[in-house]
């Protein structure tokens, strides 16, 4: 599994014009299901989500995580972030797990996630998402697990 992560000020994505999920300031997760990835891969992936130093302290280092900043987690499911673009102008999605299993694997990682910490809120799988954010820094990082 990968997760491309912006730390934001606020996001929010909206399905149809009706938001259906939002946080202030926390981490924007775009997740992406690769085949082979299992609930391993997706705790593994979790745990760096909520741990992965990227908030400034005092000092304005990254040393701060998620839960010391008491951010929110919005996770939204990319099946994109799975696609190898190494060769040729037009992206292959032969390594993105089935549909069936990414939603699976994206709804672990989504229950998991709400059972961790208590400001987790997210997209809906395989929908025309609009998503808007806030980003601060900008800060992005690509985590793989």
């Amino acid at each position: 599994m990968r997760a491309l992560i912006q730390r934001v000020k606020r996001a929010s994505v909206e399905v149809e014009e009706r938001t259906v999920g939002a946080i202030d300031q926390g981490l924007l997760a775009l997740v992406g299901v690769e085949k082979g990835d299992n609930e391993a891969r997706a705790d593994k992936l979790l745990h760096k989500l909520l741990h992965y130093r990227v908030f400034g302290d005092a000092a304005d280092k990254m040393n701060l995580d998620l839960q010391q900043v008491n951010g929110g987690l919005l996770l939204v499911s990319q099946f994109t972030l799975a696609a190898d673009t190494r060769k040729g102008l037009r992206p292959s999605f032969s390594s993105a797990a089935p549909p069936a299993e990414g939603e699976r694997l994206f709804h672990y990682l989504v229950e998991r996630a709400r059972h961790a910490w208590p400001h987790v809120a997210s997209g809906e799988f395989a929908a025309n998402m609009q998503i808007s954010l806030v980003n601060d820094g900008p800060v992005t990082f690509l985590l793989e697990s």
